[in-house]
């Protein structure tokens, strides 16, 4: 049975005020060529299937020709899919019982009971071969915000609803883990255990997340760490009794070196770069096998790179070297969507305020998108703080504009318990705001 993972497509996304919906439609087109040419049993979508919580009907007709596709190209696929931290859950949630009978999930967020026990169902995914014989399981868990925890010691009639096992408790297992992080490994343990109380012993399990992990390297500019505050890091041993860990949430590719009796995990990244930091990313998606031995990366697809992402000139010049540099380009002709993305780098002795309008004059009538134009000072000695206060508003995190506006104010960075408040608060207004 072949198995792909993908995650992070932010359907949707705009960079810098420019359409991707181009590149993402041949990322689908490509991605449903591959699972015929591959013959792909299952695909894993680890979450942020949108770049926001309220996409654009474009985006949803986008997704739904794609699932509408496999289905009639594909009828025995297995599809699964979880929410992001950019999704709405209930935005996904609510077609999950029509997709369901197509053997297309869509899980959105975790659901309770009336008396708060979890509800195991949606999040246990048999995946099933041409057959219909399950070949392994799945344990779909969607990103896990702070409302989806249970982080009291226990409901007040003494159950602890979010307890599969006795060995489930991660309070008693790991006394002195951070309450968040314990809520979430009991979701999972919970999650897992009821496979294993289902799965003969030659079925493996496959757990899908959407969270960031300790040892996990961010990207530039893409993504937050998420999960009560910036703060946490999940540990890999979260989800020991999985064979197989697929992930979303880091746009960069990468495998997290498992220890004793933890299962392989590894993020997918972003089919498409999603900043243009990111260019020079290996974007992907993963092939697994599922076979008597478990779960297995087999292969590793690299995405085509459709439109390219430029930064012109190689090395920052001054700007009438720049303006000419930009028009000896030999720019070849193409469709407005195929057009590449570029950023423009500028060396200034001081601030131009013509400076967009003369880069534009130099581009005229070209071939090109202008994403960024990025500027470098020449002068020396200056603090950060007028470091950062020089660079663009959207090349900048929120925690950056906290940190420099109180530098600003009060000549000193925050203090470590100031920053942890505000990374609270962002996270609150994040997941009130999805």
């Amino acid at each position: 049975m072949r198995l792909l993972h993908t995650a992070d497509w932010h359907l949707g996304h705009h960079l810098h005020g420019h359409d991707r919906s181009y590149e993402q439609g041949c990322f689908l087109d490509w991605l449903t060529d591959l699972i015929l040419e591959r013959s792909i049993d299952g695909l894993l979508i680890a979450g942020d299937i949108f770049d926001t919580a309220n996409p654009a009907a474009a985006s949803w007709q986008l997704f739904y020709r794609f699932l509408a596709r496999l289905r009639e190209r594909v009828p025995h696929l297995n599809v699964i899919a979880i929410g992001g931290n950019h999704d709405s859950p209930s935005k996904l949630d609510a077609p999950h019982e029509l997709l369901k009978a197509f053997e297309l999930h869509l899980i959105g967020a975790i659901s309770r009971d009336t008396r708060g026990a979890l509800e195991l169902e949606r999040l246990i995914v048999p995946l099933k071969d041409r057959a219909g014989a399950i070949q392994a399981w799945c344990a779909a868990v969607p990103y896990l915000r702070s409302a989806d925890l249970r982080l009291e010691d226990g409901p007040a009639d003494g159950r602890n609803s979010d307890v599969g096992s006795p060995d489930a408790n991660s309070a008693e297992s790991h006394p002195e883990e951070d309450r968040l992080i314990a809520g979430v490994r009991a979701i999972y343990r919970q999650v897992i255990a009821a496979i294993e109380a289902r799965r003969s012993p030659e079925q493996p399990i496959v757990a899908l997340g959407h969270a960031y992990l300790s040892r996990g390297e961010l990207s530039l500019l893409s993504e937050r760490k998420v999960l009560g505050g910036n703060q946490h890091a999940l540990p890999l041993d979260i989800f020991q009794g999985a064979d197989y860990v697929a992930l979303g949430h880091l746009h960069l590719a990468q495998a997290l070196t498992p220890g004793s009796g933890t299962p392989l995990v590894h993020y997918s990244g972003s089919p498409i770069p999603l900043s243009l930091a990111e260019s020079h990313y290996n974007h992907q998606v993963l092939e697994l096998e599922v076979g008597p031995t478990g779960v297995a990366l087999t292969q590793r697809h690299p995405v085509p790179r459709v439109v390219p992402m430029l930064r012109l000139p190689p090395e920052p010049l001054p700007l009438a070297e720049v303006e000419a540099h930009l028009q000896a380009q030999p720019w070849t002709p193409c469709p407005p969507e195929q057009r590449p993305f570029l950023e423009v780098r500028v060396k200034l002795e001081k601030p131009e305020p013509r400076l967009r309008e003369r880069i534009l004059a130099a581009l005229a009538d070209q071939p090109v998108r202008l994403a960024r134009i990025t500027t470098h000072y020449a002068g020396q000695g200056e603090a950060m703080a007028d470091r950062l206060a020089r660079q663009q508003l959207d090349e900048l995190t929120p925690e950056q504009v906290f940190a420099l506006c109180h530098q600003r104010v009060y000549a000193t960075p925050p203090a470590a318990e100031l920053q942890s408040a505000f990374a609270e608060l962002l996270n609150e207004y994040q997941e009130s705001s999805s």
